[in-house]
């Protein structure tokens, strides 16, 4: 096993400003490099470290090798009442998600219930962000998208399925929303990898090595192996149901697909996620929905040691907004590195 690793302490705005230049040193215009920045802040911020400054190398691989247009400009079309689309033109999904994030909430508080269709995007990072956004908006939430096939169908071995993550708000007012994001895979992707990165086990039922035995040795499920679903059967349908919500339904690729489309240079896969915002004010109790949902929460809460989704990530906000974050010193100076020194 490997021994504690050394680390450098960043400010919130030191990472963000970091992220930044690393990117526009590889090839992404202002803008782009904006959005992903402020989705890899926002996540060290959080200390969700799989989906941080660890995934910068990710990001600009997929800048040197061609695969991403780090100057994409988004496109938005009006394709129903209730659906807009955006066409992110081969580039990272932040900033599209950025541009369609407006029209989405017009249809919402005009329809009642809304879809916004993200599709040609390169996604990389966790969901929270672009439901948490929506919410705080007075919106109810949800957000869904695949991967490369690193997840196995109940009772297979070959990776078919993504890990399929999904997202969903409540929006809480006058405090922050409820917020919950979750893989369809018992662990997330990025939390393997830095388990193999540290040298400690993964929990069991993680992943099968390449023999199909389960294992608890991350680099066994890297390397030739595969991931599990969450729960068995359960955790694969909700993966296969969001396969056919981001694949099928709005034309864009299915995990497999977008590993066969791949240069394999390390970075995000192509493909695309759905996401749909509902206004409560627009259904049947606009006036109490609120104060029915707290009641809900607190008699969830009232039971000691029980929290509400989001509870952890907000602590720790609060505490680098002063604080700062620690980074890995081999990550931190790879970055360095990419950045041009």
């Amino acid at each position: 096993m490997a021994g504690p690793t050394s680390s450098v302490h960043l400010s919130l705005g030191e990472v963000h400003a970091l992220a930044t230049r690393c990117l526009v040193a590889n090839g992404c215009d202002a803008d782009n490099a904006r959005a992903v920045a402020d989705t890899i802040a926002a996540a060290e911020r959080d200390i969700c470290l799989s989906h941080g400054l660890f995934r910068l190398p990710g990001y600009v691989a997929s800048l040197r090798s061609g695969k991403v247009d780090g100057r994409a400009r988004p496109q938005v079309d009006d394709l129903a009442p209730g659906v807009v689309r955006v066409d992110g033109k081969g580039g990272f999904a932040p900033l599209a998600l950025q541009i369609g994030r407006e029209p989405l909430m017009g249809k919402a508080r005009s329809q009642g219930i809304a879809a916004l269709a993200l599709n040609d995007t390169h996604h990389f990072a966790a969901l929270w962000p672009e439901v948490e956004a929506l919410a705080e908006q007075g919106l109810c939430a949800f957000a869904f998208t695949a991967a490369f096939p690193y997840v196995v169908a109940a009772g297979g071995r070959r990776p078919i399925y993504g890990t399929n993550p999904m997202a969903f708000a409540w929006p809480r007012p006058g405090r922050d929303p409820l917020v919950f994001d979750q893989a369809s895979s018992a662990l997330a992707r990025g939390e393997i990898m830095i388990a193999a990165r540290e040298g400690h086990d993964v929990p069991p039922g993680t992943g099968i090595d390449a023999e199909g035995r389960e294992t608890t040795d991350p680099n066994a499920i890297l390397d030739g192996g595969a991931q599990l679903p969450f729960g068995g059967y359960k955790g694969a349908s909700i993966a296969l149901m969001i396969e056919l919500l981001v694949g099928a339904l709005i034309g864009d690729k299915f995990s497999f697909e977008a590993l066969a489309a791949d240069n394999g240079d390390g970075g995000p896969p192509k493909g695309g996620e759905l996401m749909l915002a509902i206004d409560p004010a627009r259904f049947g109790d606009a006036a109490g929905f609120a104060a029915h949902a707290e009641l809900l929460f607190g008699q969830i809460t009232a039971e000691e040691g029980v929290r509400l989704p989001a509870d952890r990530r907000r602590r720790n906000r609060k505490a680098t907004a002063t604080a700062g974050v620690t980074v890995d010193a081999t990550l931190h100076a790879k970055v360095l590195e990419l950045a041009g020194g």
